[in-house]
């Protein structure tokens, strides 16, 4: 309510010279963590020598030109699900490359999500926008940009559908020039399609942040659910990929309800129970372990490509009655709680945990798991990330060689749906 004196000023005003309405100052998200990196200089020489160094720009003029939240919405939609298509046609071939870094790289996309999330942080309307409105088209940037609401999976009992996920680069801090093999793959198998005897396998891929917070506001569940429940483009197998170690592949086995406290792209630690977000399906009371339905045995005897790949069977548990955490290379004991699953206590594990967890509960009983591919390394001589190079033909050679035998490895999963 207005002072009395205020309406009584304004009541005797000539209605020619009445005072305009002035909208209420707009207040800005200052940039977090992941976006200050993105004034560093590798992150802008990868935007520019791939041409996504006009994303965050024209991103900011297309919100300029916004009138009301529900416009904003409506564009963020289609500008967020634009540069994942951007990204998937380059990496796939399509379209001009934009520049001479390699098509097949997965960082464009990471850093120019980065300049668009900034703009839209420091983005100021001429219309009344909340917080909290402004985190919801956030959250509708990050989704669309990461193909989570355009898993296209075809109907019909002549083909297969098939669900892999990626992440984005991390440990920036440490060398910012980093890829993700996992997002690497991610963007050139998504919409592909593998040939197997028993008739066509079609690929449908997504791209998680690594945040603790967005796994545990349900970004796994809300974005996997649909292609999980039942109905004729219900998934018959998917794989969650993260980077693991050097040299070999491994089948995680078993997964663990449990963070470790490793910090994320945002600098946050979580150490805790894995948290389930309300409203999605999910086993009562919540299990320390799942498994994986993966055919693990024939995709370590397959001949899939160069690098070895293992069957990690290997956990972390506190035994039942015991106060203190112990190695285990055969997997959990019964009554025991987790503390590292085979792919150990971060994200790539929970992604796992998560996945077939989710699986479990709405009875989804087809091949499932994670595959941890081997770490995306640079060439001798430009390990040294203050002095190295973004890329090197070293670099490209491991993650083509990475991404080819993903492909084989999920072709011995589709052989396994028959």
């Amino acid at each position: 309510m207005r002072p009395i004196r205020t309406l009584l000023a304004l009541a005797v005003l000539p209605l020619a010279l009445a005072a305009p309405a002035v909208a209420a100052p707009q207040t800005t998200a200052a940039p977090t963590v992941e976006e200050q990196r993105l004034d560093r200089a590798a992150p802008q020489e990868i935007l520019r020598r791939s041409g996504f160094d006009d994303v965050a720009p024209d991103f900011a003029r297309a919100l300029s030109r916004v009138r009301s939240a529900a416009e904003a919405e409506r564009v963020i939609t289609r500008e967020g699900r634009a540069v994942w298509r951007r990204a998937v046609d380059r990496a796939q071939g399509r379209g001009p490359a934009g520049g001479d870094l390699s098509r097949g790289d997965d960082r464009p996309l990471y850093w120019a999500r980065l300049g668009m999330t900034r703009a839209l942080g420091q983005w100021r309307p001429g219309f009344p926008l909340t917080d909290a409105r402004r985190a919801a088209l956030l959250r509708t940037l990050e989704r669309t940009s990461r193909g989570q609401d355009s898993i296209d999976l075809p109907a019909g009992r002549h083909v297969k559908r098939i669900v892999v996920t990626g992440f984005d680069p991390f440990q920036l801090d440490a060398d910012v020039r980093r890829s993700n093999p996992s997002g690497a793959a991610a963007l050139a198998l998504d919409g592909t399609t593998i040939r197997t005897d028993d008739g066509p396998a079609r690929i449908e891929t997504v791209v998680f942040p690594v945040r603790w917070a967005d796994f545990a506001e349900g970004t796994v569940e809300r974005t996997l659910l649909p292609a999980f429940r039942p109905g004729p483009r219900r998934v018959d197998a998917f794989m969650t990929l993260s980077q693991g170690r050097a040299g070999r592949f491994d089948v995680e086995r078993t997964n663990g309800a449990w963070r470790g406290g490793y910090p994320d792209n945002a600098n946050v630690s979580r150490t805790e129970t894995v948290p389930i977000p309300a409203g999605v399906p999910t086993p009562h009371p919540q299990p320390q372990w799942t498994t994986t339905t993966l055919p693990y045995q024939r995709i370590v005897a397959a001949d899939t490509g160069p690098v070895p790949v293992y069957d990690n069977t290997t956990v972390t548990e506190i035994p039942a009655g015991a106060t203190a955490p112990v190695v285990r290379s055969d997997g959990p004991t019964p009554g025991s709680t987790a503390r590292a699953g085979g792919g150990g206590d971060y994200l790539s594990n929970e992604i796992a945990y998560r996945a077939t967890l989710l699986r479990d509960a709405v009875g989804l009983k087809v091949p499932g798991g994670h595959l941890h591919t081997p770490v995306l390394q640079f060439g001798p001589g430009n390990t040294d990330p203050t002095t190295g190079q973004i890329t090197d033909p070293d670099f490209v050679h491991n993650r083509e060689t990475i991404t080819a035998q993903v492909r084989s490895i999920l072709t011995v999963v589709v052989d396994t749906t028959r």
